[in-house]
């Protein structure tokens, strides 16, 4: 069991020599600290979003890359091997990693259609950071593409064609604790999106039983589950972890609500 938190990629990447490289090549680039300043001189500065920076970033890639190691370590098939697109489970989980590191960068132009935007805007420096990480320029180069789908597809209408997308997808949507909530909320105002959100108190990931994957979201009021059903449930839902993901919506020692697998 892992609680969501910006220490959890520090914590993965350092068992891999190439996701560390990733890692730290992507958190010393000027321009990748740049996107995450502005998307947050965006999204926090002038529409009074919550988080959508350098935080959120490493929150997402690493509920990401745990998501990845939980589906693998139980069977389940990676979308890039399968397909031929890289020869090991370490370049594959460079997706979950860079993508999740990445996902939001479209908010340093516009909150409006910042997933799309995001794609665009990670083509160079997604091409800068795996010439230093991988040789093989077709395999770089399609493991580009991967990547930029995994941030195309955060988008809550963008159906996860990959099983490494989608754990770029719902970890983007576990940050929500202590009102970091996905979907954006105007600071100081109150109502459903903003009680919701602070009545998050903590996330966990661990391996399910019957399921590949359990989520565990703590929260100390019933209007979390508005959290759960309007920001991660159509996440989940729209990759294909929806078939081994289940959910549990905790208050107290009570049980408010469960997911399973569709």
């Amino acid at each position: 069991m892992v609680v969501v938190s910006p220490e959890l990629v520090k914590l993965i990447t350092s068992e891999s020599r190439l996701l560390e490289e990733a890692y730290h090549t992507i958190l010393n680039d000027e321009e990748v600290q740049v996107l995450w300043e502005m998307a947050n001189v965006m999204a926090v500065k002038r529409l009074r979003y919550n988080d959508h920076g350098p935080v959120h970033a490493q929150i997402a890639a690493g509920s990401a890359l745990y998501l990845y190691q939980l589906l693998r370590k139980r069977g389940v098939e990676s979308t890039l091997l399968r397909d031929g697109i890289v020869d090991s489970d370490e370049e594959a989980a460079l997706v979950p990693l860079i993508g999740g590191l990445l996902h939001d960068i479209g908010n340093s132009v516009h909150r409006d259609q910042h997933e799309r935007v995001g794609a665009l805007l990670a083509a160079p420096v997604v091409s800068r950071i795996l010439e230093k990480l991988i040789e093989d320029t077709r395999k770089r180069l399609r493991l580009r593409q991967e990547i930029l789908h995994s941030i195309y597809c955060t988008a809550y209408d963008a159906e996860c064609l990959s099983m490494e997308a989608g754990c770029v997808k719902v970890g983007d949507g576990l940050d929500m604790a202590e009102g970091r909530a996905r979907v954006p909320y105007s600071l100081g105002n109150v109502n459903i999106h903003s009680l919701s959100a602070l009545s998050i108190k903590s996330v966990e990931i661990l391996e399910g039983e019957s399921n590949p994957v359990r989520i565990l979201v703590y929260m100390d009021e019933t209007a979390g589950v508005f959290q759960v059903d309007e920001v991660l449930m159509p996440k989940l839902k729209s990759t294909p972890l929806r078939r081994y993901v289940e959910v549990y919506a905790i208050s107290g020692d009570k049980v408010l609500k469960t997911y399973s697998p569709s």
